[in-house]
């Protein structure tokens, strides 16, 4: 009887030991979530973000480059002993506001570091950078903010702005993290994979007191920042701030454009904005302004916009006409002001007379002569037919068609054909790198 309740005790200790070694092995080997809270005490990862491409123009003219700018983190277990109320006038926010950033600072970790005030300057941070030792738990991260050569090429350029969560969620690469920046818009937005760099990272060893002890093992897992590429266009910024300052006050664009290449020389919307409004802290509150302005200063005009082509168009209703045998270079129509009127050069033009003097009731009539063909032997019973060959031969020369430049949102040209577009049917935006 002894000798049962003692192999009935054994039996139980066994057990209980059995549970707890596999309670331990789920812990240390499976769970992996006990482990990363205890590394996470001893082990603090730091983001090393790489300086974004600069942009240059044709010429080497620096038009885009990146500005030192600070946020300020927080760890929450670290802050000891705070003088909240010199704190907040040093960085002169409200005790609400204070209240809040510290609170969702916890809520995403009582260890590890949060943003807690974004987008200082250096003007900012030497007003404050003394006070900092005073403030336990708080330290400065060093980060870029885009600023501008002159205050031109904006709607071209675009924006960089903190990635959103419908971005991130959208993100297959899976790169971007909460915080990162991305170009939201022009040459930022489209050369964004080459523009943005490779982030790197460091892990340093750091105490329960929060103090540094060096570089876990040695930086064996450390990565370097990678820069990214620097972009030349082929824009002549002198050509573009001439453009610019044309079109001030005014609505509509320029586009001048190298015929022998395509490349594009200048790309002027107006109205438009200064870039460096959206840049740094007053980001949001800029482009609040900015995209509320009745103007519509942040639509890409060249791109986007439709208009109708004007007398440009005449030499591609002349191509269409010789190009179908109904009229020839000797081509003579009078100049008798019906329908639509034309200033005076003649009583009547041959073909070459009518380009050089833009005659309206000429290419009124040739446009007739496509449409409604009175040829024998190839006539048409119904002038859809001939429209319809029209049509085949305007959208030969690309026009109704995006051109495929290098810049995100371009519009079809489907209703209303650019004149822009009859100088060249290639793309007229080219980035060398």
């Amino acid at each position: 009887m002894e000798s049962t309740r003692k192999n009935i005790i054994q039996l139980i200790i066994v057990i209980v030991a059995m549970i707890f070694l596999m309670k331990l092995f789920s812990i240390q080997v499976l769970d992996s979530k006990y482990a990363e809270a205890a590394t996470s005490n001893i082990i603090h990862k730091e983001i090393e973000y790489p300086y974004r491409g600069l942009i240059y123009d044709r010429n080497g003219k620096l038009i885009v480059f990146n500005t030192p700018q600070y946020n300020l983190t927080v760890t929450p277990k670290e802050v000891s002993g705070l003088d909240t109320l010199k704190f907040c006038q040093v960085f002169q926010i409200t005790m609400d506001e204070f209240k809040d950033k510290m609170d969702k600072a916890k809520r995403y970790s009582y260890v590890q570091p949060t943003i807690f005030i974004k987008q200082l300057s250096n003007e900012d941070l030497a007003q404050v950078q003394d006070f900092l030792v005073d403030f336990n738990g708080f330290r400065i991260e060093a980060r870029t903010t885009r600023s501008y050569s002159s205050p031109v090429l904006s709607n071209a350029l675009g924006y960089v702005s903190e990635v959103s969560k419908p971005q991130l969620e959208r993100d297959t690469s899976n790169y971007y993290q909460q915080g990162d920046y991305i170009g939201q818009s022009g040459i930022e937005a489209y050369y964004e994979e080459y523009l943005r760099g490779k982030r790197g990272v460091k892990y340093k060893i750091k105490n329960v007191k929060g103090v540094e002890k060096g570089d876990f093992e040695d930086g064996k897992y450390d990565t370097l920042s990678i820069p990214g590429q620097n972009l030349t266009t082929t824009i002549d910024l002198s050509l573009q701030e001439y453009g610019e300052e044309l079109l001030k006050g005014k609505a509509g664009s320029i586009v001048a454009i190298e015929p022998a290449s395509g490349e594009v020389l200048s790309l002027v919307s107006g109205p438009s904005y200064d870039p460096n409004l959206l840049t740094g802290k007053e980001y949001s509150k800029n482009f609040s302004l900015i995209s509320s302005d009745t103007a519509k200063p942040l639509f890409n005009r060249p791109l986007m916009a439709q208009y109708r082509p004007g007398s440009i168009f005449k030499i591609i209703q002349a191509l269409i006409a010789l190009d179908e045998g109904l009229i020839n270079r000797n081509t003579y129509i009078p100049c008798i002001m019906v329908p639509m009127k034309c200033h005076y050069h003649g009583p009547g033009e041959s073909l070459v007379g009518a380009i050089t003097n833009s005659c309206n009731p000429y290419f009124y009539n040739v446009m007739r002569r496509v449409v409604n063909r009175n040829i024998v032997d190839d006539s048409y019973e119904d002038t859809r037919l001939g429209l319809k060959t029209w049509s085949e031969n305007v959208k030969s020369f690309g026009l109704g068609e995006p051109l495929g430049i290098d810049l995100p949102n371009e519009k079809n040209r489907m209703t209303h054909f650019r004149i822009t577009l009859f100088l060249l049917p290639s793309p007229l935006w080219r980035i060398r790198r």
